[in-house]
């Protein structure tokens, strides 16, 4: 795909929870290689965005991935194509190992060929999965568990790794090790669709910026020069 092509490419995008419309005619789009974020206050309609994204709720407009329509594409045909969710709160299965947590991720088609090789691959980008391979899920720190997920994500050799709030719940200095390695997923050529609600976290390592407020985006732009914009603040606290 050519680097002047978006990876992907949303228009006119509404999302819906039952009768509730959650997302308004988002558009926006990422470029090979970039890491874009989606910063916005809580109930902003971030995650929802992430989900229509992941075709995981209904919704209308137009999605293209790698130049082709998605719609109507079932969730796991998206993970074939290459678009791929680390949830928020990780979710990994919490009884089962850090090495087979990781083994689900490569479930699909496409990822199943090379699984042994995407893993030590993983093992050399986390470390620290590679010595908590044997322990189970459940008993590890906040921010080896975000690491897991993480990994998890890149066993379905993403062309996009869709990120929801990587930093919830974690240390600032937990969360400054999480966005280093995400920095380093990003430059061994994944690209990255970020959702946080730290905006410093976000903004420090992303590109660009879409800011959502009720659904929809207010504002976007680079994200060192949304950091000093007075529109940013608004966005978050409504004045």
């Amino acid at each position: 795909m050519s680097a002047t092509t978006p990876l992907l490419q949303v228009s006119g995008l509404s999302a819906f929870y039952g009768d509730m419309r959650a997302l308004h005619d988002v558009s926006l789009e990422v470029m090979p290689g970039e890491i874009v974020a989606i910063v916005g206050a809580n109930a902003a309609g971030k995650s929802t965005l992430l989900r229509a994204l992941s075709s995981v709720v209904r919704w209308t407009g137009q999605i293209r991935f790698r130049g082709q329509d998605v719609s109507g594409i079932p969730a796991h045909a998206i993970v074939e194509r290459g678009l791929i969710q680390v949830p928020e709160g990780r979710e990994l299965f919490p009884f089962m190992t850090v090495e087979e947590n990781l083994d689900v991720g490569s479930y699909n088609r496409r990822a199943r060929a090379e699984a042994a090789a995407t893993k030590e691959k993983v093992f050399t980008l986390l470390p620290r999965l590679r010595e908590r391979r044997t322990q189970l899920a459940s008993t590890m720190s906040g921010g080896e568990q975000q690491m897991c997920a993480i990994g998890r994500g890149l066993m379905a050799q993403p062309e996009m790794l869709l990120l929801d709030e990587p930093s919830l719940g974690l240390a600032p200095v937990i969360i400054r090790t999480v966005y280093e390695k995400l920095a380093e997923v990003n430059a061994a050529g994944t690209t990255v669709l970020l959702v946080e609600q730290n905006l410093k976290a976000a903004l420090r390592i992303a590109h660009r910026a879409y800011v959502l407020e009720s659904g929809r985006i207010v504002l976007s732009g680079r994200s060192s020069d949304l950091l000093d914009d007075p529109r940013l603040r608004t966005a978050y606290l409504g004045r």
